[in-house]
């Protein structure tokens, strides 16, 4: 079953909720500030996205961080950023437990959600 990692609150989550029950794709919510994610999940994820890709860099959490944190990050405190601050990551991530890790909703993340 495909997973949704997101906010319950975030527009484009509402959005692709929605997108997923009207095209019958069986998939699991979960709150990333309420429900929580693994360490293990966050690794898979930055292992197949990169924290280039997984982090939001225009939300108001990135602008929260103190400028050095936000110039000395890299793949190796990433982790641990995101671990204290779930909502710098870009949402919703899709992810099939196996090898499919999709970041964001936009046409291209679609067409693969529905090839599924």
């Amino acid at each position: 079953m495909l997973k949704v990692y997101g906010l319950k609150n975030c527009d484009t989550c509402r959005k692709a909720l929605s997108w997923l029950m009207s095209e019958n794709i069986e998939h699991k919510f979960f709150d990333i500030r309420k429900d929580g994610f693994s360490e293990a999940d966050l690794k898979r994820w930055l292992s197949a996205l990169g924290h280039e890709q997984l982090i939001n860099r225009r939300g108001t959490s990135w602008r929260k961080i103190d400028p050095s944190i936000q110039e000395s990050l890299n793949e190796t405190n990433a982790a641990s950023l995101v671990l204290s601050e779930p909502a710098l990551m870009k949402r919703p991530i899709f992810d099939d437990g196996k090898k499919l890790v999709i970041c964001g909703f936009k046409n291209e993340q679609q067409e693969t959600l529905k090839s599924l």
